[in-house]
């Protein structure tokens, strides 16, 4: 495994990184009803966060994000690293726009105006797979 990320794999990395780190730092100081929206979407797809206090879950949340944006940030933080750690957050994305009800026309992958938010995070899933693929692939 390579210590550095390649320098044609980091336009990628700073265009998801960015993205990423932004959407972390935004929740940062979320109030009261931004953590309860958060926290209802994501419960509603996955059961098990259904414990989870919302202001709680929100925080977790964004810290997840602002350490997966940094660590694409980050050069010294190996490709193989950052992408796994990119294609599993762009997993449970994608898996949120596949069970949450209205994100998708009805009998169709294609989004709904609602969930064009989500389903435009494919694009995450695209660039981790990549990284790994192309780290494991390499002598």
């Amino acid at each position: 495994m390579r210590l550095y990320a390649r320098r044609h794999q980091m336009p990628a990395r700073i265009a998801t990184g960015a993205y990423i780190l932004n959407s972390g730092l935004s929740k940062v100081n979320a109030d009261a009803e931004t953590a309860a929206g958060v926290h209802g979407m994501a419960a509603g797809t996955y059961p098990f966060l259904h414990d989870l206090e919302p202001e709680r879950f929100t925080r977790m949340l964004s810290r997840a994000e602002i350490a997966l944006g940094a660590a694409l940030l980050l050069p010294v933080v190996p490709s193989l690293v950052a992408g796994a750690a990119l294609t599993a957050f762009a997993g449970g994305l994608l898996g949120l726009y596949l069970r949450t009800p209205g994100l998708r026309q009805e009998g169709s992958l294609r989004p709904t105006q609602e969930g064009i938010g989500v389903a435009k995070d494919v694009w995450l899933l695209g660039i981790g797979v990549g990284l790994v693929v192309e780290e494991l692939s390499r002598d």
